[in-house]
């Protein structure tokens, strides 16, 4: 798999080249390079596009568990995105993690300015934050602010569910089209409900809006657990909505890609497997082998060479 074509559209009249689709990512710091602006980054470049990195809180956090996270002033989040924005010319917005109600309050003043750039915002769990007044503050914010400006919200069902129906009390959990009722009540668009268990072995990945659901993607069950996957799909999401594409096409791209990536994944601590979100970049297995043995390369006892080969893809 190539990486899509996101170059965005030429003027006829500018004599410059036109390059990648630049995509504002509004999000935490992660070092451990799993999600937050890290995961952003590496998603947006390896679809082809320019990601414009904007933190708003420090996640402190290993592959296993997040800790803790020291927010950025919000007039500082602020001044990074108009200092950018007073200089490119932007295609989309991603919104993950922006670390208090305060930011959530600057981000989205920010927001209302591009009112015709398409915002994809992601909600990822908090439970591992101890202050419950300060998650429910937040929380708050980001549907009263955030999501009246929000055109795909992406979640986990459960994340979801506890974010927009948190009252609900039936055995079964919410469908994607009451999640999406739910979220059109507050004035988001669509919803990208993940993870929604099937039979078989297998997870759904619906995208709905509140007369239905218009898409999705039925993937295998990995026997592991992963940790920003939700932040690849929503910075792909972007994306590939920066360059035009019509959503529910984007939508079905974004969770292929993230399905590859998820296949391709790696472990590179003791605890969640990372997406590898530059899977399309290895060579296949038989031309690594090849090369391998033509250039020397050292191969282990049963003739797999060092280097990492290709993953299947389903």
């Amino acid at each position: 798999m190539n990486p899509p074509d996101t170059e965005a559209p030429t003027d006829p009249n500018d004599d410059q080249v036109s390059g990648p689709v630049c995509v504002m990512c509004f999000n935490a710091s992660d070092a451990s390079g799993a999600g937050g602006v890290s995961g952003d980054i590496t998603t947006v470049a390896a679809m082809g596009g320019h990601a414009l990195p904007v933190i708003t809180t420090i996640v402190m956090r290993d592959t296993a568990e997040v800790f803790d996270h020291t927010p950025i002033d919000p007039e500082t989040v602020v001044e990074q995105a108009r200092s950018v924005l007073e200089d490119l010319t932007i295609g989309g917005w991603k919104v993950g993690f922006l670390g208090t109600a305060e930011s959530v309050g600057a981000v989205a003043e920010v927001l209302s300015d591009y009112p015709d750039v398409p915002l994809v915002t992601y909600v990822p769990s908090l439970s591992w934050i101890d202050d419950e007044d300060a998650a429910q503050s937040y929380h708050d914010a980001l549907r009263e602010l955030v999501l009246p400006q929000t055109e795909v919200l992406v979640g986990n069902q459960k994340t979801l569910t506890d974010f927009l129906l948190p009252d609900w009390d039936a055995e079964r959990p919410p469908s994607a089209r009451e999640l999406a009722v739910a979220a059109g009540e507050l004035g988001a668009s669509h919803v990208l409900v993940t993870g929604v268990q099937l039979p078989n072995n297998f997870v759904d990945n619906v995208l709905a809006s509140p007369q239905g659901a218009i898409t999705g993607e039925k993937f295998e069950r990995f026997e592991t657990s992963f940790v920003g996957a939700g932040d690849t799909l929503s910075s792909a999401l972007a994306t590939l909505l920066a360059t035009g594409q019509e959503l529910h096409l984007a939508v079905s791209e974004a969770l292929a890609f993230l399905d590859q990536a998820l296949d391709a994944g790696f472990r590179p601590g003791m605890g969640s497997v990372i997406p590898d979100r530059f899977f399309w970049a290895l060579p296949p297995e038989d031309e690594d082998e090849e090369g391998a043995e033509a250039n020397g390369t050292d191969t282990g006892e049963d003739g797999d060479a060092t280097v990492p080969p290709s993953r299947n893809i389903h």
